[in-house]
């Protein structure tokens, strides 16, 4: 499932979102509000049950770093899904990780 996933990016003056509509209509979702000029923190992650263990959320995560890299953001991920991604990309992330 994970090659097919669109990936759609909305941001707002506060914050923004990653999201997928999945098949039958349900939204994942990664949230993130701007704590900076150049730092965002992730604060939310969501899939729901039946499309878990799919690498859904980890897709949304590495399209995060992806931007944060191309944007120049550091991210905090106060998110425990998203900082337990970071933790296991060690050091790959650290880049992008705010201290």
């Amino acid at each position: 499932m994970k090659d097919q996933l669109d990936i759609r990016f909305e941001e707002t003056a506060k914050g923004g979102r990653y999201f997928i509509t999945m098949p039958n209509g349900e939204l994942s979702r990664l949230t993130f509000v701007n704590a900076g000029k150049d730092h965002i923190i992730a604060d939310h992650t969501f899939v729901p049950p039946s499309y878990r263990n799919q690498g859904v959320a980890e897709s949304m995560v590495e399209r995060l770093i992806a931007d944060a890299r191309a944007r120049k953001l550091k991210v905090s991920p106060t998110c425990s899904f998203v900082a337990d991604e970071f933790a296991r990309r060690k050091p790959d992330w650290d880049d992008v990780l705010a201290i």
